[in-house]
């Protein structure tokens, strides 16, 4: 079942107020995995910060690569967490910065 109006546009409201300067091509993909069915228990705001961060961490970091390498989680986490920060920096996410507990994710 589709997220509704109403959770679709409190997702934009999350999205803009946790990260303001997302480029659009990135804002829709965060967007559309935030309104998906098993993030519906969440509130807008913590589906799109959990989104957001898992989102940056298999895009735009080495996590991944890592991780195929033979790294655990935790370490592939450890070495990431610079590229995650520059990258909430670029999009003045700076509110994420002290949250990221890179263990829940």
């Amino acid at each position: 079942m589709a997220a509704s109006a109403k959770r679709r546009k409190e997702i934009e409201l999350a999205l803009r107020l946790l990260a303001p300067h997302t480029p659009y091509f990135d804002a829709e993909q965060i967007r559309e995995a935030a309104a998906a069915p098993h993030m519906r228990s969440l509130t807008a705001q913590n589906a799109v910060r959990l989104t957001l961060l898992a989102y940056i961490r298999h895009t735009y970091t080495d996590y991944d690569k890592l991780r195929d390498e033979g790294l655990d989680k935790d370490s592939a986490l450890y070495w990431i967490q610079d590229q995650i920060s520059e990258k909430l920096r670029e999009w003045q996410a700076t509110d994420l910065l002290p949250d990221i507990n890179y263990s829940d994710q």
